[in-house]
């Protein structure tokens, strides 16, 4: 009975050993499941659920088709928008179109009152180009023995074959419409009628941006000195080497600065070490360097830590997708709360704000699964949750960078249609004329304009206008 026994124990022996082989492999099959699918979810990512642009959906599968989308054009309920006319004094030409007879039975015909139908249509005639030769004669000295030749105007010194209305139209073509040298010398040779190589235009641009300098540098100081100042950074090639494009977005103006490195080493330089206003910005490190160094203010993005926690909800553990709705519904009554603003006294707000905020941080820091994400995402609020709500004690500061990101989009748009500069003198001139097409944006001003004023003064030796002054 003893040696069936033993082979009995055995079998059993080799068969648990089996069963724990066979289980090894499954926790590892089941680990790797877990890994690809957590690899699958950052593939998925986009602008929603991380700091992807909002370009890169565009490489997203198509939206399911079983919901009816809405229709394209004006919806129901919507106010109709209309074009309001021009007024009397500024149409050229009033024609009036008359019947004689009835078009349907040839009878007569009265006036209906003062019924009309009224259309207005707007023309471009060949845009006329106004040509001045000016002539110095030489007259010689008989007393000194030398010729001498009367100085042209400094206007005309200055701008040699381009005056400063077209010197700014070309500004505004290569700055605010993103226009190639070649696009640029198609549009004046085919509409102005005008022939000019790509070095001429090359030295017109690079008056205008000398014409720029003083209005850029002024701005330059005063970063510093704002009680709330937004940035952002994108990135910028110049010939082929990357870089890095910098905007600083204050109240009344938004300036921009490309420089090589991408770290706090260009907050110090701009802002300094002892910058006592608010930052908005996201939680990028060259901002978390920056405030630990020198103890500066900072307002972290709430959007960009929406669109984290969006991307908890996609993972495949449960746990994680737990946390992450918990961590969204608690940012989603705080947002509730701040559009409910204006129906509630202030101090009831402030309350109820504080409130929302420390049901936030609860919910990031508590019961946080064990997860490479969820830990990192509840670090993050151990140690900078404080700094994501800034603006519940300070009035006056955003709870998201928007107001940069927005500045900093057409930059984007010019880097995919320019491919960047190709030197220095480029550099400085991408700064100069983003910053007075933003800053005019901001303060509902013409860019068109102020190039015009800006040159004319330029060409004229005198001080180019301030973007901070009206008008």
């Amino acid at each position: 009975m003893a040696r069936p026994a033993r082979q009995s124990c055995r079998q059993c022996q080799q068969l648990q050993a089996q069963v724990n082989a066979l289980q090894a492999r499954v926790d590892a099959l089941l680990a790797e499941v877990t890994q690809l699918r957590e690899q699958l979810a950052a593939a998925k990512k986009n602008s929603s659920t991380s700091s992807k642009p909002p370009s890169s959906d565009i490489v997203k599968p198509p939206a399911d088709d079983s919901s009816s989308p809405r229709p394209a054009g004006g919806q129901p309920g919507h106010p109709k928008h209309k074009r309001a006319p021009f007024p009397p004094e500024q149409v050229t030409c009033f024609e009036e179109h008359l019947l004689q007879v009835c078009p349907c039975c040839g009878g007569g015909l009265r006036r209906n009152g003062h019924l009309a139908r009224v259309v207005q249509q707007v023309e471009i005639a060949k845009p006329p180009l106004t040509i001045e030769q000016h002539t110095s004669p030489e007259f010689w000295c008989v007393r000194c023995q030398k010729a001498y030749k009367a100085p042209p105007p400094s206007a005309i010194e200055k701008g040699g074959l381009v005056g400063p209305q077209l010197t700014a139209l070309i500004a505004y073509l290569k700055g605010a419409c993103h226009a190639s040298y070649s696009t640029v010398r198609k549009f004046l040779r085919d509409v102005v009628g005008l022939s000019i190589s790509r070095g001429q235009l090359a030295k017109v641009i690079a008056k205008v941006s000398a014409a720029l300098d003083g209005p850029y540098q002024e701005l330059l100081p005063l970063l510093a000195r704002e009680a709330r100042l937004n940035v952002d950074e994108t990135g910028h090639k110049d010939n082929g080497t990357p870089m890095w494009t910098w905007c600083f977005r204050a109240e009344l103006y938004t300036l921009f600065k490309i420089d090589p490195h991408r770290s706090a080493d260009v907050l110090l330089e701009v802002l300094g070490a002892e910058f006592d206003g608010v930052l908005g910005c996201d939680c990028f490190s060259a901002y978390r360097r920056y405030m630990r160094e020198c103890g500066v203010v900072v307002q972290f993005c709430l959007a960009h830590l929406i669109r984290d926690v969006k991307f908890l909800t996609t993972l495949p553990g449960k746990r994680d997708r737990g946390y992450g709705e918990r961590l969204r519904e608690a940012l989603r009554k705080l947002f509730s709360l701040i559009h409910q603003r204006e129906q509630m006294p202030a101090a009831q707000f402030q309350w109820r704000l504080q409130v929302a905020r420390d049901g936030v941080l609860a919910a990031g820091t508590t019961n946080v699964p064990t997860s490479r994400h969820a830990q990192t995402m509840a670090k993050r609020l151990r140690t900078y949750g404080a700094s994501y709500f800034t603006f519940v004690t300070t009035p006056g500061v955003e709870p998201t960078n928007n107001l940069a990101e927005q500045a900093i989009r057409f930059v984007v748009i010019d880097r995919h249609l320019t491919q960047g500069t190709r030197g220095e003198t480029g550099q400085r001139w991408c700064e100069r004329i983003w910053t007075v097409m933003a800053t005019c944006a901001q303060q509902g001003r013409s860019v068109f304009d102020y190039l015009c004023t800006a040159v004319a003064d330029y060409f004229q030796g005198e001080t180019v206008p301030s973007l901070l002054a009206e008008g």
